[in-house]
């Protein structure tokens, strides 16, 4: 939680073993996360797809190495979610966009929301 008490978020720059993103949304005490291959969608147009990784600890927020660093942080918060969907909006250091995670299976779909 950030000092207002609000949930945070971190999108991570992997940079090898292949060029990646990972998505973490804190939620329960962890770090809910998905590998995004080609980051986050700028377009609605463009879903990307998001592959659901073992949660992480808290302290993977501010967390970066050699080969992984910090793309956008904040907060973000949830507008509505069922089964299969998430909607939520992140609250990045530049902009605030929302975006819906919708299961297909065994992967996920990251779809930018028209504004």
């Amino acid at each position: 939680m950030d000092d207002q008490g609000r949930a945070t978020f971190v999108l991570h720059e992997h940079h090898k073993p292949r060029h990646h993103f990972d998505l973490r949304l804190e939620e329960h005490g962890a770090l809910r996360s998905w590998a995004v291959p080609r980051g986050l969608p700028d377009d609605p147009k463009h879903n990307r797809l998001a592959v659901a990784v073992p949660d992480h600890a808290l302290d993977h927020l501010t967390y970066t190495d050699a080969d992984k660093s910090i793309a956008d942080s904040g907060w973000w918060h949830e507008v509505d979610r069922n089964d299969r969907r998430l909607v939520f909006t992140l609250h990045g250091r530049s902009t605030s966009r929302t975006y819906a995670l919708i299961k297909t299976g065994s992967d996920w779909l990251l779809h930018l929301m028209k504004d």
